[in-house]
């Protein structure tokens, strides 16, 4: 049976593997026993990636002796918070439900008729450490996810931190990804393991067009997490290009200039974030999505 409330809410983070200790030793953590895991996953796509232009993930996932089929649409957001629509439900192999994924929303037009055309496109697999955390009145998941994405002839390897909503108000998780960003040097996200596997197996890594401040960050975000999986430097250029925007963007109050300004002296030359970095992106990533509910 599917998942009634297909919403996820999250925040994603991304990590050096350096830091890995730090964060399982953060004190919201250090007392408390994950649950450990190891994920095997399987995306789909059709030999003409129409999932992929959909921007829409198909998942097999083996964990625990059990078999999980997902769907995730694309997620909206920015500055590592994405809210977007999923679906998962146990089968009995391997194999793909086609029946279920014919009966959901995505598939009700032109991709419905592209189901029998799904195969194997790119694996995941990692091992996965769980924290269930109470925080400020909302119930929040929090996992580390350390493994390596195999995409074609390509590897990357997986080192993130999710923020799952699991109930309470959403402004928890912006709070929460700051109170671990100011002790372990964490970066926002915005890309899935699904999108960056994509772009990887085509080695080619498409940016958004960018006017507003939420979009110059988020634009910033997706360009670093490019680099990182490339390694082309010019990702990075375009990273520091995006950030100077934003601190210079004539909409932007005089303090949230003044923070975003720090923003690009904060990333060292491979592209690591400091401290200052997680903090301030953060920071003004949660204060632009404000601005954007008030609006």
């Amino acid at each position: 049976m599917k998942n009634a409330t297909p919403i996820e809410v999250e925040i994603k983070l991304a990590l050096a593997q350096a830091n890995i200790e730090a964060l399982k030793h953060h004190p919201l953590l250090d007392t408390k026993t994950p649950l450990i895991q190891t994920l095997a996953n399987t995306y789909f796509d059709t030999p003409t990636h129409d999932l992929a232009n959909a921007r829409i993930a198909v998942r097999l996932r083996q964990v625990d002796g059990r078999v999980l089929q997902t769907v995730k649409t694309a997620g909206q957001g920015g500055g590592g918070l994405s809210s977007r629509q999923e679906w998962e439900w146990p089968v009995a192999s391997a194999e793909l439900d086609q029946a279920g994924l014919a009966a959901l929303p995505p598939f009700k037009g032109e991709l419905g008729e592209r189901l029998t055309q799904l195969a194997p496109k790119l694996r995941t697999d990692f091992t996965r450490y769980s924290w269930q955390l109470d925080w400020q009145g909302s119930q929040v998941e929090l996992v580390l996810d350390e493994g390596e994405i195999e995409s074609g002839d390509y590897r990357t390897p997986i080192c993130e931190v999710e923020l799952e909503l699991k109930n309470g108000d959403p402004q928890a998780l912006w709070s929460l990804a700051i109170a671990l960003a100011e002790q372990v040097p964490l970066r926002p996200s915005d890309s899935s393991k699904a999108s960056r596997g994509n772009a990887l197996r085509a080695q080619q890594w498409s940016l958004p067009d960018a006017t507003t401040p939420a979009e110059w960050l988020h634009r910033a975000t997706l360009a670093l997490d490019a680099y990182h999986d490339s390694q082309q430097r010019q990702f990075l250029n375009l990273t520091h290009e995006a950030l100077t925007q934003l601190a210079e963007h004539a909409s932007l109050p005089e303090d949230m200039k003044a923070q975003a300004a720090h923003l690009s002296t904060a990333l060292d030359d491979a592209g690591r974030p400091s401290i200052t970095y997680g903090v301030t992106l953060l920071t003004l990533s949660h204060r632009l999505a404000l601005q954007s509910e008030l609006s």
